[in-house]
């Protein structure tokens, strides 16, 4: 049982690291390019969210290896509300955010012939009301943790409670249980099919401009094209985030609804911050190759 504590406090440990240094450096990319006076592309500010929101998902991973080397850790009655919600919170948001940036790039990257090409220029005016509402959503959507989560000393005593080691969920009556996840699962297949959708499009119309410009490619160099490199982009950052966030849906409204063990509970704090921890270095990849087929592709 040591042992395992030991290897769960290590992973959480080395992916909260691992975590905060990618989503620092793709930051402080654009810090850089901010005092830099270079242009800012309207989903620069999508990006700027979800790497807060990546931030305060992968604080939790902090807690969890503590308690994972020091069983007597236990957060108090306020932080273990404020921490839980928060990261559910900051989920939501990096799921929503994510999403968005896709969407806004399949409108940034479809053809000046397309019907998505009208909303090019509607893009950085709408780009900030919908993080907004992105943001609202979260903090409406998980406020009933402030109602079902205790501290876990106060928690000894009660039934049907969840002994998660930092903290202690008290199961609600099971058609509220249902209905949370009914509101939680449809939230995030919405934002999960939207980002599929998007990167559907946007894969069809870079094999398409792939076409237009093959016999050039061919002449010029043997390597791939931008459009394959983008594509795999594409197809790597969509595959990750479906699988990641799709596992976590499982695991949370497993949880939600039935009783759980700590190790569930800690598989499922892991796969929600998997995506967050690996998204930065995808992001700059796929910006990198993206964002150079945007003129030509237009």
């Amino acid at each position: 049982m040591a042992s395992r504590d030991t290897v769960e406090g290590i992973f959480f440990l080395s992916q909260t690291a691992l975590g905060i240094l990618g989503n620092s450096a793709l930051l402080c990319c654009f810090i850089i390019a901010d005092f830099s006076g270079i242009r800012v592309k309207p989903t620069d500010l999508i990006v700027k969210h979800l790497v807060w929101a990546n931030f305060i998902v992968l604080c939790r991973g902090i807690p969890q290896s503590i308690a994972a080397f020091d069983q007597t850790y236990y957060l108090d009655y306020v932080s273990c509300k404020l921490a839980l919600y928060l990261h559910r919170v900051a989920r939501g948001v990096s799921l929503s955010s994510t999403s968005l940036l896709s969407f806004f790039q399949a409108i940034t990257i479809s053809p000046s012939n397309s019907r998505w090409a009208q909303f090019k220029p509607r893009a950085p005016r709408i780009i900030g009301p919908f993080l907004g509402l992105c943001w609202a959503l979260a903090l409406l959507l998980y406020i009933f943790i402030f109602v079902y989560t205790t501290d876990i000393r106060g928690g000894r005593n009660v039934t049907g409670i969840q002994d998660f080691g930092i903290c202690t969920v008290i199961n609600s009556e099971k058609l509220i249980s249902i209905l949370i996840v009914i509101l939680i699962a449809t939230n995030d297949v919405i934002f999960l099919g939207l980002m599929m959708l998007s990167s559907g499009y946007m894969v069809f119309i870079l094999l398409k401009h792939k076409q237009r410009v093959q016999h050039i490619h061919r002449s010029l160099s043997p390597r791939s094209s931008p459009e394959t490199r983008a594509t795999q982009s594409i197809l790597t950052l969509v595959c990750c985030f479906v699988i990641f966030y799709a596992t976590s849906v499982v695991f949370t409204s497993y949880m939600t609804v039935h009783e759980g063990s700590r190790w569930l509970f800690n598989t499922d704090a892991a796969m929600a911050a998997c995506f967050p921890a690996l998204c930065p270095f995808l992001l700059i990849r796929h910006y990198a190759s993206f964002f150079r087929l945007c003129c030509t592709s237009s």
